[in-house]
């Protein structure tokens, strides 16, 4: 069940409530449907690969890049899934990803690597482990896609364009919970009335890996792992509640139940 509130992209229901812009000084205005209408793009984009965007081993350039195609078995518990010849439904996930629909569908006709997954010496190495020569979206090329921003912002640059809520509790539709340097993902709503449960949006989390998916989990469990909860300046709010939903309940029935969350990749 869904709080009053929540804004709903399926019939543009913020018409019938009246939105405050965000802060006119933020880098990009967007509000709460917009940006999960854009997480849901990402989630379902189709896309048909080949066997030319498979790569397991280092670029031209010398980075190693590891596609999540179906064939990637090198982390047992976060196996690939793309299956090259089939249409498949997500954009991959890609180390220091900032792609959109289209210029992924571009890098994918062009034979570069659909995606290129996290590892301990991808984090190590940082900015250096990011492959030119793959195209996908990671955890906070997602969310800064979703909030419209001109360039991507990491999870330890997030927060300057955001404030911080008093409370978890306040969070509503298009807010964000960020660890810097770890993870962040886009809430979606509340799963439960006694805000308990929550609706949110994330790449690179549990159990889906390496795609963009919509999930639910105990908020207290996220809050335990370090998140905090973030509202983007830039972000329309309703003076009026409107009372609609924000997402469909084909959306929530959907949704991954996540019962002990892990913190996933940046």
């Amino acid at each position: 069940m869904f709080l009053a509130g929540c804004a709903s992209w399926r019939t543009n229901p913020e018409s019938s409530a009246r939105l405050v812009p965000g802060d006119p000084s933020a880098p990009s205005q967007v509000t709460p449907a917009e940006a999960l209408s854009i997480a849901q793009q990402y989630a379902t984009h189709a896309w048909k690969p080949f066997a030319n965007n498979i790569l397991h081993g280092k670029d031209p350039k010398g980075v190693a890049v590891n596609t999540p195609d179906i064939g990637y078995r090198m982390q047992s518990d976060r196996p690939g899934w793309w299956v090259p010849g089939d249409v498949n439904h997500g954009i991959p996930y890609k180390w220091g990803g900032f792609d959109d629909p289209a210029s992924f569908d571009m890098a994918v006709a062009e034979g570069m690597a659909a995606g290129d997954v996290s590892s301990p010496a991808k984090r190590s190495a940082d900015n250096a482990a990011v492959s030119t020569l793959a195209t996908g979206v990671d955890c906070s090329g997602f969310v800064s896609r979703c909030l419209k921003l001109p360039v991507v912002y990491d999870t330890a640059r997030l927060p300057s364009v955001c404030n911080l809520l008093p409370s978890a509790g306040d969070l509503r539709p298009g807010d964000l919970l960020n660890i810097p340097r770890r993870h962040v993902i886009l809430c979606a709503g509340w799963a439960t009335s006694d805000r308990k449960w929550i609706y949110f949006y994330e790449t690179g989390g549990a159990p889906e890996y390496w795609k963009p998916g919509l999930k639910q989990a105990p908020l207290d469990a996220l809050l335990a792992l370090g998140y905090r909860p973030l509202r983007y300046r830039g972000m329309a709010w309703q003076a009026q509640t409107s009372g609609k939903e924000v997402l469909t309940r084909g959306s929530r029935s959907r949704a991954l139940t996540i019962v002990n969350p892990t913190v996933g990749e940046p």
